[in-house]
Formats: C-alpha cells, sequence, structure tokens
C-alpha cells in the first residue's frame, strides 16, 4: 500500500461525529488525498451539508490522524464543488444505517417531488410519511410509520 492508499485508509476510518455508526469514507465525506514533493499532504472534504456543524470536528480529527501517521504538514481543505450527494455514500454506509434504525436514502433518486415511499426500517413498510423535515441533524427527517407506529429518522437524499 502506498503513502496516499494509507493516509486515506487510516483518514477514511475517522467515525462521523453525528452519526459514529458510520466513516467519513463511508459517507464519501472524504474526497482526496495529495502528497507534494516536499511531503506536505493535502486532504479534501466535503460535507455533507455546507452548515454541517461537525465540519470543524471532522477536520480536526483528519489532521491529527494524518499526523499521527507521520506526517506533520497537513492541510485539510472544505470543498463545496461539487456538492455533496447521497450518490457518495458506500453500500456500507446504507446498510449501517439501517441497522442503525435510520432509514437510508434511496439510489438514483431524481429531485423531484417524492412519489416513492420511503421504507420503515423497522418492518419493511412502504407506509411511512414525515413529521419533520429537520430531524438530530440537517441531513435527516423525522417519519413515521403507520404499519407498525414507530418514528424513526430518515436520511434524506440530496
Amino acid at each position: 500500500m502506498n503513502a496516499i492508499d494509507e493516509i486515506r485508509s487510516a483518514a477514511g476510518a475517522i467515525p462521523d461525529p453525528e452519526m459514529p455508526a458510520l466513516t467519513i469514507a463511508d459517507l464519501g465525506i472524504l474526497r482526496d488525498v495529495r502528497i507534494d514533493a516536499s511531503g506536505h499532504v493535502d486532504v479534501d472534504i466535503t460535507p455533507t451539508y455546507s452548515g454541517c456543524p461537525a465540519l470543524d470536528t471532522i477536520r480536526e480529527d483528519v489532521e491529527r490522524c494524518v499526523r499521527d501517521q507521520g506526517y506533520a504538514d497537513v492541510t485539510v481543505r472544505t470543498v463545496l464543488s461539487p456538492a455533496w450527494t447521497t450518490e457518495w455514500m458506500s453500500e456500507a454506509a446504507r446498510v449501517k444505517l439501517r441497522e442503525y434504525g435510520i432509514a437510508p436514502p434511496r439510489q438514483g433518486f431524481d429531485l423531484k417531488p417524492l412519489t416513492i415511499a420511503v421504507l420503515c426500517p423497522r418492518c419493511d413498510s412502504t407506509r411511512t410519511h414525515e413529521l419533520a423535515h429537520f430531524g438530530s441533524t440537517q441531513c435527516q427527517a423525522v417519519r413515521q410509520c403507520a404499519a407498525c407506529g414507530e418514528t424513526f429518522p430518515h436520511f434524506k437524499e440530496h
């Protein structure tokens, strides 16, 4: 494994501060790693939302992780273009969200008005409805299942 792959692997394993069941690699937040001839490391991250309150923590965690890998000179850049999309999430992230009790975003979702139901992560019913557009984080909505009555978070598509 080369140095870039080692840094990417170590930094990618950092848990998301808001959803520790997922890593920043699972979410697709870790975008790029570069090392120049002098040994300076640049790491690009793209937050799930431009106003993500966990961004500073993620940046600090990445800086610390890269330094722990033996690279004292590191810059973590926030890259907002292209904007993050749920399509960047790994399949492992979708499985982990479901296991964590959060309905994962649908794949191949077209940002037109919702016509396809969100599956309940507890009973798989499609009879769910949104209670609140924002949940514990801006990237989640709160939904309720008409079949089992459970309320659950849904990681929104965008």
